[in-house]
Parts: C-alpha cells; structure tokens; sequence
C-alpha cells in the first residue's frame, strides 16, 4: 500500500482524483444510501434527536464550537442514538491531521479528527479556528482515507461534519460520490435524516 502525508500531497480534490485514480460518479443509482429506503425512526429516537439538537444549538447559540465540543454534543450522541457504538462495530481513533486553507484575506487554520467503524465508515470531524471551516475543505483527504481502506471490494463510506453541516461520502471501484449538504444547525429535521443515513449504511457496511 502506498504511503503517503495525506495533508501536504492531498490538498485539493483534483489531486485526489490524480493520485489515487479516482473519478465521481453522478449517476443518481451509484449512491443511494443517502436517500433511499431509509429506516424509520421510533419516538424514542425521535425524543433523543430532538434533546440533542436543542442542546448543540443551545451551545452552538454561544459561538463556534471546537471539535472536541462537537464530538462530546453531536457526534458521539448520533452515533449512539444510531446504534453505532454497538456490536458489529468497534471504534478506531484515528491521528489528528492539520489543514490549511488559505485565500486572499486570511490563513484559516484547522484540524481533522476521524474515527473508525468496522474499517468502512469513517467519522470525519472538522475543528476551525478562526472561522468555521467549510465540510468542503476535508474532502481531499477523507477520499484518501477511505481509498486506505483494507478491503477494496467492498464499497467505503464517511460522514463529514463541522457539527452545522453533515455530508456523507462513498468509494467503490475507483470511484466516489456525495450526498447533499444536511444542515441541523438550520432544521431539527436534518438531524434526524443523517440518523437515518448512518443507520442505512450501518446495514451494508
């Protein structure tokens, strides 16, 4: 396996695209965990997907949110609620890695967090200082993780988030897609959808 730092060699999608021979696939059938068939939510998830949005919003109403705040109000509350701290699945913290995004006004400095489940779902938390770094900026290196993946035959998925936005993304056969943009920050609804999601993807991972 090829080994590589994925922060200083994949910075930007074109060159994840270039270097791990990828291409994205928009065919509405390539990538329908996201929005097909989804599984249904019981009121007791519903009761608890409500309590956690009203306290990350709660908390969120202060200011940004560091990554490890994100993790301990949102994440790892969604990952329980969507049964993904049970068994089949074990986590696997991954190393921290820094990003850099830079444009004409200002530097903008943050840092990745990932967390692994089964060794096909990864957790891809953003941390920004500053400014709150888009979902967008971790894209080049979430495609690397998950190209990193120990068995390619079967298809990889990861959820990015900087707690306001969640995007997931899948890898199979060389090739990748994403879903669109859930906003809980905006709508308690989103919240719930990405339980959803996580849960349908639970089911094939």
């Amino acid at each position: 396996m090829q080994t590589f730092a994925v922060t200083e060699t994949i910075t930007t999608i074109a060159e994840a695209e270039k270097r791990l021979n990828l291409t994205r696939n928009q065919s509405p059938d390539f990538f329908t965990e996201w929005s097909d068939q989804l599984p249904e939510l019981n009121n007791d998830d519903i009761k608890n997907l409500t309590t956690l949005w009203q306290r990350y919003i709660y908390h969120r109403s202060g200011g940004h949110l560091l990554e490890s705040t994100v993790i301990l109000l949102l994440v790892s509350p969604l990952l329980t609620i969507a049964r993904l701290y049970d068994p089949p699945f074990r986590i696997k913290a991954q190393e921290s890695i820094q990003i850099i995004v830079s444009d004409s006004e200002e530097t903008l400095q943050g840092r990745i967090d990932i967390l692994v489940l089964k060794e096909r779902l990864w957790i891809i938390v953003i941390e920004s200082k500053k400014t709150m770094l888009s979902v967008w900026s971790a894209l080049p290196q979430t495609l690397a993780y998950l190209m990193a993946n120990p068995n390619q035959n079967y298809p990889a998925f990861a959820m990015l988030t900087n707690g306001d936005d969640i995007v997931f993304v899948k890898v199979e056969n060389q090739k990748y897609a994403i879903s669109r943009v859930f906003a809980p920050f905006t709508n308690q609804s989103e919240l719930a959808v990405a339980c959803q999601v996580l849960r349908k993807i639970a089911v094939i991972v």
